[in-house]
């Protein structure tokens, strides 16, 4: 099969041909239809997230479809299409498991990092990660919702019932989640990169009651905040603007160095918190919700061989929505 492959970190992925996988007892092998690009990739990529597996297909928002089963899968049909995360498997035996806590299993494999993921024609994946997609989305505009999508949820449940949300990054992740929380009722105030009116007038379509430049003052103090752009200076701007006994949730898997900052930022009882990973009722409870906001994603599609141009554009910003590799045909 084809795929692209990371042999080295801070190199290109190199388009090359290597062996299709073989599934074991509880896998699925998949025939990979569509693959979102999200951050963390850029993440493993870069070098920012450590040891990942060498060489390494990365991708793990996999849309595919079920080509043959281990021999121990029972409840997912060959032909059936499905959407595979991060989440690649866990111990289930650990305190963290046994708590419903699996997101932080010490013993955690995640896709795209542990596993070879998909940015490739087959992948194969634990059938008990893997979520049936609902018949509403095709491949490309399902795919940012098996990370994007999930992460954001999760997130937003962090951030409690906080009635005026704050969003910073405006890009793949809080695309979706603004939609769901224009839904729940809150009003969303979104935060860009100072100067990108693009996505400042993106956020507006979409529901956001304000939109303007990370270091702006919003018209109102909020109750939350959501931090999904990687970039530690925003949680001292975040708690600047929440209100007293109010929530920062910072969302990503890695970010740059939080600067030092006044108690005073803090005090209040202002809470800051992180979203380690997802869960697998995270991911149904999405799956659920998602259809009947109903949520729609903005892409921008790649073919394969084209991931390392996908990659360049989100990290300089110029993806409006998600970047998503169109790898077969439906």
């Amino acid at each position: 099969m084809q795929a692209m492959v990371m042999t080295r970190v801070g190199e290109p992925l190199r388009l090359l041909e290597v062996d299709s996988p073989t599934p074991g007892p509880l896998d699925l092998l998949l025939r990979v239809r569509a693959c979102a690009v999200c951050r963390t990739d850029l993440h493993i990529v870069d070098g920012d997230l450590p040891e990942p597996r060498m060489p390494l297909i990365p991708g793990h928002e996999i849309i595919a479809e079920v080509v043959a089963r281990g021999d121990r899968v029972q409840t997912l049909e060959v032909g059936q299409r499905v959407g595979v995360p991060w989440l690649g498997s866990t111990c289930g035996s650990c305190p963290q498991c046994r708590a419903g806590r699996e997101n932080l299993c010490d013993r955690a494999r995640f896709t795209g990092y542990d596993i070879h993921g998909g940015f490739a024609e087959y992948a194969v994946a634990d059938h008990r990660y893997a979520f049936p997609i609902p018949a509403a989305y095709d491949d490309l505009h399902a795919a940012p919702l098996l990370c994007a999508g999930l992460i954001g949820y999760r997130a937003l449940r962090m951030a409690e019932d906080a009635g005026r949300l704050g969003l910073y990054g405006f890009g793949a992740a809080a695309h979706i989640i603004a939609q769901v929380a224009v839904h729940q009722g809150r009003e969303v105030y979104a935060f860009t990169r100072p100067g990108d009116a693009s996505a400042q007038a993106f956020a507006r379509r979409l529901g956001a009651t304000w939109a303007g430049a990370s270091g702006a003052t919003p018209p109102r103090e909020l109750d939350a905040a959501i931090l999904f752009a990687p970039v530690g200076s925003l949680v001292p701007e975040a708690l600047r603007v929440v209100r007293k006994g109010g929530i920062v949730v910072c969302a990503g898997i890695h970010m740059s160095p939080i600067p030092e900052f006044a108690y005073s930022r803090l005090w209040g009882e202002r809470v800051i918190r992180s979203v380690a990973n997802l869960t697998r009722r995270d991911g149904e409870e999405f799956f659920t919700v998602a259809p009947r906001v109903p949520v729609r994603t903005e892409v921008e599609s790649f073919p394969l061989h084209a991931a390392n141009q996908a990659l360049e554009r989100l990290r300089d910003g110029r993806i409006d929505g998600a970047a998503v590799l169109r790898i077969a045909q439906e």
